[in-house]
C-alpha cells in the first residue's frame, strides 16, 4: 500500500492554492479535526484521521487533493468558524467531494449540519462520513440526510451533557476546596494533593481590597493603593473577584 504522503497530492491546478481547474474536473478534499483533549486518543488522532481519508479516497478511484486541518478545536464552533473549516469552504467547487472520519469531527450542533449539507447540496458538492452509511454520501440521499439530521441532534446532546458534567465537577471541586483546573485563583497555590491552600501574602492583599472596597473604594483606586502599599498590582476584574464584587 501507498504511504499516505502520496494519497496526499501536492498543490496542482486543481488545488485552491491556484484556484483553477479544467472543464467538469473535481477534487477530494479530506477534514480532519480534533479538540485538545482529544489530541491523543485513540481513532481521534489526526494522523489515523487522514489515514482514513486517503483510504477511501483510493476506493473512489482518486487521491485527496488536500487535507484540512483544525487541531485543537471545539467541535462546538460552526465550521465555517474554525480556520481551516473555513478554508475547506472557500475551495469547493461543483462536483467536489469532502471526506470526514467522523459525524463529530466536522459537526456537533444540529443546525450547523443541516445548514451546511444545504450549501453543499445548492453547490453540487458531496459530503462523506465513513463511520456512517458505509462512507456513501450524505448531501444527495434523502435517508442519509434525514438520519444525519437524528445523528446530529445526538452529537449536539452528548456536547451539552459534557459541558453539564464538566460543570458540575468543577463545582464539587470548588466546595471542596480543590483545584478544579484552569486558572489557579488569586491568592492561592496548589499543593501536592491537589487541594487550594492559601498564600499568606496575596490573602492579605485582598484582605485589603476588601476593607477598601467596603469603605467605598472605586475598583481603580484600590488597585492604586495595593499597589503602593503592597507592590502587588491587580488586574480590575481579579480585584472584582476577590471583593465579590462585579467590574
Amino acid at each position: 500500500m501507498r504511504q499516505l504522503s502520496a494519497c496526499v497530492r501536492k498543490p496542482t491546478p486543481l488545488s485552491p492554492i491556484s484556484g483553477r481547474r479544467g472543464p467538469g474536473e473535481m477534487a477530494v478534499y479530506g477534514y480532519t479535526r480534533v479538540s485538545t483533549e482529544e489530541q491523543s486518543a485513540e481513532g481521534h488522532s489526526l494522523d489515523a484521521q487522514a489515514r482514513m481519508i486517503a483510504g477511501k479516497a483510493m476506493t473512489l478511484g482518486d487521491e485527496v487533493a488536500r487535507v484540512f486541518v483544525d487541531a485543537g478545536v471545539s467541535g462546538g464552533t460552526p465550521i465555517a468558524q474554525r480556520p481551516q473549516g473555513a478554508a475547506l469552504l472557500a475551495a469547493l467547487r461543483k462536483g467536489d467531494v469532502v471526506i470526514a472520519a467522523a459525524l463529530d469531527r466536522m459537526f456537533r450542533d444540529t443546525r450547523d449540519a443541516l445548514n451546511t449539507i444545504h450549501d453543499f447540496k445548492q453547490r453540487g458538492v458531496s459530503l462523506r462520513f465513513l463511520n456512517l452509511f458505509e462512507g456513501g454520501d450524505v448531501v444527495f440521499n434523502g435517508h442519509a440526510k434525514m438520519l444525519l439530521t437524528i445523528l446530529a441532534a445526538f452529537a449536539e446532546e452528548e456536547r451539552a451533557a459534557v459541558g453539564r458534567r464538566t460543570k458540575a465537577i468543577r463545582q464539587h471541586l470548588d466546595a471542596q476546596g480543590a483545584y478544579a483546573g484552569g486558572k489557579v485563583p488569586y491568592g492561592y497555590s496548589v499543593g501536592a494533593d491537589g487541594m487550594l491552600v492559601p498564600v499568606a501574602a496575596e490573602q492579605e492583599v485582598i484582605a485589603a481590597a476588601r476593607t477598601m472596597r467596603a469603605e467605598g473604594a472605586s475598583l481603580r483606586d484600590i488597585r492604586a493603593r495595593i499597589e503602593a502599599q503592597h507592590g502587588a498590582r491587580l488586574a480590575l476584574d481579579t480585584i472584582a473577584r476577590v471583593t465579590k464584587l462585579a467590574v
